[in-house]
């Protein structure tokens, strides 16, 4: 079990898509996005394996959350910088999760 210390080592905050385009090097589906998480954090890119219910258009302008302070990870050359966090329904199903009403870009989550 993770500590209350652990869980607030992770610095999760919210941000909206400003670009999002498919990722087709990827060995499975995913998206790659660019997310603004406001003047503290900037652009942050992310490679998310949303693809069962997302299309790249549907993002752009959505505010999603993210835990910012993972490291990097370099996927099919891509350099993913944020994980973007969603409700796992099934092994290969990934619903996003967002605030219910609008926040600005780098919010945290507590």
């Amino acid at each position: 079990m993770a500590t209350p210390d652990e869980f607030a080592a992770i610095d999760m905050r919210v941000g909206t898509v400003l670009r999002a385009e498919a990722f087709p090097e990827a060995r499975k589906p995913a998206i790659k996005l660019d997310i603004d998480f406001g003047p503290a954090l900037g652009v942050r890119r992310s490679s998310a394996q949303i693809t069962v219910h997302y299309t790249p258009d549907s993002l752009v302008g959505r505010q999603v959350v993210a835990a910012v302070n993972l490291g990097t990870r370099r996927i099919a050359g891509f350099e993913s910088q944020v994980l973007v966090l969603g409700a796992m329904p099934a092994a290969t199903e990934v619903v996003l999760l967002a605030p219910d009403h609008p926040v600005p870009n780098g919010t945290r989550i507590a």
